[in-house]
């Protein structure tokens, strides 16, 4: 399966960049815990090659966009418009 994300750099807050993930993926249940699965095995798979601080899911639940994830990023990213992919993982 492909699972396509985007792997961007932003100005942090406090100074310095955070280098970010973001995955169009939900777990097959929808459980919180599924998704933390799939998050974390997605986040080793891109830190194999990319430099990850932060990762977060991206699915769309009961036609609305939803983020799972890291807390500042998964608040960051309700707050802007969906990254481009960048990027695929074939799982």
């Amino acid at each position: 399966m492909k699972v396509n994300f985007a792997h961007l750099r932003e100005r942090a807050q406090a100074g310095g960049w955070i280098n970010f993930a973001v995955f169009d993926a939900q777990s097959s249940s929808g459980t919180s815990a599924d998704n933390s699965k799939l998050l974390a095995q997605l986040t080793v798979r891109a830190r194999a090659t990319l430099r990850v601080d932060q990762a977060a899911l991206v699915f769309t639940n009961a036609g609305r966009l939803q983020f799972f994830g890291s807390p500042p990023l998964v608040e960051y990213l309700s707050r802007s418009d969906l990254p481009g992919w960048t990027h695929h993982i074939e799982i």
